[in-house]
């Protein structure tokens, strides 16, 4: 029978590349009592940075999960916090902790297109996402049914020109009262404010309806049709004050012909925007992903 290890922690970090960073890390959990579950690295070597992802828990943890390896494991993420702090300072390491046992309160963003929240919302009902979807907000009412349907709470809020300051307000509220810690944008079609970003750095996804850096804006399969490309793609990315210009964090495609009208690439578009951004959001919460500069490092 597979060994059930129970809660695991997960570190992330990055920091200028030297020898040794893998014996300092992994040194200091087998003196603290843990387990290295899973263990990953990447170095730049054309930017000398240095990228790690580690899964680890207890050394006592049992297959009954009982309340004193909780306990344990308890003890121990205090510990390596505790002992990690100092050394992440001496060898410069930017790095976060995360507990795997968390399920992150996300709020979902949509337009009139339900393709990628239906698709998202199903993921977490079947808890192949381990996450909360606390709050559904829309500019459109079309959303509002399939809300009710998963019992979440559903606003919607119309947005324009004049009033985007006021919107993004309103919503801001609504993120802090449900305790939000990722936004989705599930082809929700409105331009967040630099201000409204910089509030939920590196916790705002996009998906967008093409192969980025081509083909940026409102309607990129006109735009691909009219230019004639043999490929299609969708991009799911960091949102940043630029527009859709963003981290990238997954992509795929799809070939294409001259037989395709704007309405088959729509369609086929339709599944790729699903596949990455349910990817992304995954990856998100399983902790794989850093991001450096405008580029993610994504851990297998």
């Amino acid at each position: 029978m597979p060994r059930n290890f129970g809660e695991t922690a997960v570190l992330l970090l990055d920091c200028p590349d030297q020898p040794g960073l893998v014996a300092r890390v992994s040194g200091l959990l087998f003196d603290l009592g843990a387990t290295i579950l899973h263990a990953d690295q990447h170095q730049d070597h054309e930017l000398g940075l240095f990228f790690m992802r580690v899964e680890w828990t207890s050394a006592r943890a049992t297959s009954t999960d009982s309340a004193s390896d909780l306990d344990a494991f308890d003890s121990l993420f205090e510990a390596f916090r505790t002992a990690f702090t100092p050394l992440a300072e001496v060898l410069s390491m930017r790095w976060q902790l995360r507990r795997t046992g968390h399920r992150p309160r996300v709020a979902l963003y949509c337009s009139q297109y339900l393709h990628c929240a239906a698709d998202l919302l199903d993921r977490v009902r079947s808890a192949e996402l381990s996450c909360h979807v606390a709050l559904i907000i829309s500019n459109h009412r079309a959303v509002e049914p399939l809300a009710a349907f998963h019992g979440i709470p559903f606003h919607c809020i119309p947005v324009t020109a004049a009033t985007r300051a006021q919107a993004e307000s309103a919503q801001l509220a609504l993120l802090a009262d449900h305790r939000i810690e990722l936004i989705v944008l599930a082809r929700y079609m409105q331009i967040l404010s630099p201000e409204f970003v910089e509030r939920y750095p590196s916790a705002i996804i996009n998906v967008h309806h093409s192969f980025l850096p081509a083909f940026i804006g409102a309607r990129p399969y006109h735009a691909a049709h009219q230019r004639g490309v043999k490929l299609i793609g969708a991009t799911s990315h960091y949102v940043t004050s630029a527009l859709d210009d963003g981290p990238i964090i997954e992509q795929d495609v799809a070939r294409i012909s001259h037989r395709d009208q704007v309405e088959n690439l729509v369609a086929r578009g339709r599944d790729l925007e699903r596949i990455v951004l349910a990817r992304a959001v995954r990856w998100h919460l399983e902790h794989r992903i850093l991001c450096f500069g405008n580029k993610t490092v994504v851990f297998d």
